[in-house]
């Protein structure tokens, strides 16, 4: 490698003295490569359209093969070939030594480095459709080689810590990158469309609230006080709601200090959306239409594959609870515990579950009972309703149902995409509710709720009806793109450093 460097750094000396960079300043090409192929899609083989073109990419395989030279040029949108021609450039120059020649396209461009060229439009006898360069400008010369186009980048910790080369080798990544911007930006136009108003909220907090999990923490210099990055935008959302606006979202950035799966990245992105009026059953109706349209919208059909299963988004998607789903896949009926807890606890234990300790409720061994058993299960689209209470310290008592509130999550391929409720506007039950998350919090557990007051006093104010929904944008994405891991649509998930994988030998 560092031979290489050597060769190239003498490179790029020889281009700065023939005034060709190795840095140039700019470039105007004129087309891209996917509208030349399709412009030019009819040309016939051996003919050449007498139209001056201009186009910058960069270098991703090189012949030369004595006074004929083939290039591949790769830009966003694709590749084309570079037809570099001796007595063509060097006809096109005053000077047969000048910068522009053959010689010096041809020893001093290597793979990887960035150009721009001009010239015509040109089918080669086998068909493949060609620019033949009649000018060149180095626009950066690359000091290090391009992974090998055939094995690409075989060490995948490789393709997430140094993502501009996986995006240089691997088609695929720059596809599920582009595919996610179109899935934001979609979601986006979808949402503004049904008259929703996206308004951003704090990323620093004073509180972080509105989920169970542990806050990252700074702190403020100049104020003197400590602040936390959000793990969600829902509690300011609805101050919003409170101040009057009736549809809001924000799609952002939310951060949590948990632990790193193929789901879950520290650092992830969410859509929050708060409808005035409205209960978990809207939630459930506006959740199908807008996944799937996006998923329309995006892969041209309602039906996509994910990891060779077939999956269908088309509405109606199917609704149970989640006591009807334990019953369904374990035989346990968690309604006839009442608040018995250990006999739900031995119940689970003869049906061969886990039932920890801190699961000190029937609800919250319901709840285990659910994730061990039936949520790698949930494929297709699964809206599961009617969470308990104690899992749920922001939604809504059940309007039937004791001890339960009006919750739901979606479930595809066997992971959380979205979880919503009818959102709890009862300021003194909120109040409650809080204070015993907050007295878990101060009894150790790092992820409980805090109490934060100015929320209460919102809620005081008086909040309409309203329901509630969060999306990971994360997950949608992997299921469109048929990424098996978070990391494969993060562009630069957070890694481990690689001083410390080598001081642990991980």
């Amino acid at each position: 490698m560092s031979d290489l460097r050597d060769t190239r750094l003498e490179k790029a000396k020889a281009l700065k003295g023939l005034g060709q960079g190795p840095y140039g300043l700019n470039f105007r090409p004129t087309y891209s490569s996917s509208v030349l192929q399709k412009k030019y899609s009819d040309l016939p083989n051996g003919e050449e359209k007498n139209e001056e073109v201009s186009i910058a990419g960069r270098i991703t395989s090189r012949r030369v093969m004595g006074k004929l030279a083939f290039f591949t040029l790769a830009d966003e949108t694709g590749t084309i070939q570079l037809f570099l021609e001796k007595a063509t450039l060097n006809q096109n120059e005053n000077n047969e030594n000048s910068k522009n020649n053959f010689e010096n396209i041809t020893s001093l461009v290597d793979s990887g480095d960035w150009i721009g060229v001009s010239g015509i439009l040109r089918r080669t006898d086998r068909g493949e459709l060609s620019i033949k360069v009649f000018q060149w400008s180095m626009l950066s010369k690359s000091l290090q080689p391009l992974p090998d186009k055939w094995h690409g980048l075989a060490d995948v910790e490789k393709r997430y810590r140094q993502r501009y080369l996986d995006l240089i080798v691997n088609p695929q990544s720059k596809k599920t990158f582009r595919t996610r911007a179109l899935l934001v930006s979609s979601i986006r136009r979808w949402l503004d469309e049904k008259d929703f108003l996206e308004i951003e909220t704090p990323v620093l907090q004073s509180e972080a609230g509105g989920a169970d999990a542990r806050p990252f923490i700074t702190h403020h210099n100049t104020l003197d006080m400590p602040l936390y990055l959000r793990i969600a935008t829902e509690l300011h959302l609805k101050r919003l709601v409170v101040g009057g606006f009736q549809r809001v979202y924000e799609l952002g950035r939310i951060f949590r200090n948990e632990g790193i799966s193929t789901r879950h990245n520290p650092e992830f992105t969410s859509v929050e959306i708060y409808e005035a009026f409205s209960d978990y059953f809207d939630m459930m109706e506006l959740t199908e239409k807008l996944l799937s349209s996006v998923c329309e919208k995006i892969c041209g059909s309602t039906t996509i594959n994910y990891q060779e299963q077939e999956i269908n988004l088309k509405p109606p998607w199917r609704r149970a609870t989640m006591h009807q789903l334990v019953q369904e896949f374990t035989g346990i009926d968690f309604k006839l515990f009442g608040d018995k807890v250990n006999d739900a606890r031995a119940a689970m234990i003869q049906e061969g579950l886990q039932a920890p300790d801190k699961a000190d409720s029937v609800g919250k061994l319901l709840n285990e009972a659910f994730e061990q058993v039936v949520e790698p299960e949930l494929v297709q689209p699964t809206f599961v309703m009617d969470y308990p209470i104690e899992i749920s310290p922001l939604a809504r008592k059940h309007r039937t149902k004791k001890g339960l509130v009006e919750r739901f999550e979606l479930f595809i391929v066997g992971r959380e995409t979205a979880n919503a409720f009818s959102e709890l506007i009862d300021p003194i039950d909120q109040k409650e509710r809080l204070l015993l998350q907050q007295a878990k919090k101060e009894a150790g557990d790092l992820e409980a709720h805090s109490l934060d007051e100015d929320f209460i006093n919102a809620l005081e104010v008086g909040m309409p009806p309203t329901g509630g929904l969060g999306i990971g944008i994360d997950r949608f994405v992997m299921l469109l793109t048929d990424s098996p891991s978070i990391r494969d649509v993060i562009a630069f998930p957070l890694l481990r450093p690689e001083s410390n994988l080598k001081q642990t030998g991980k």
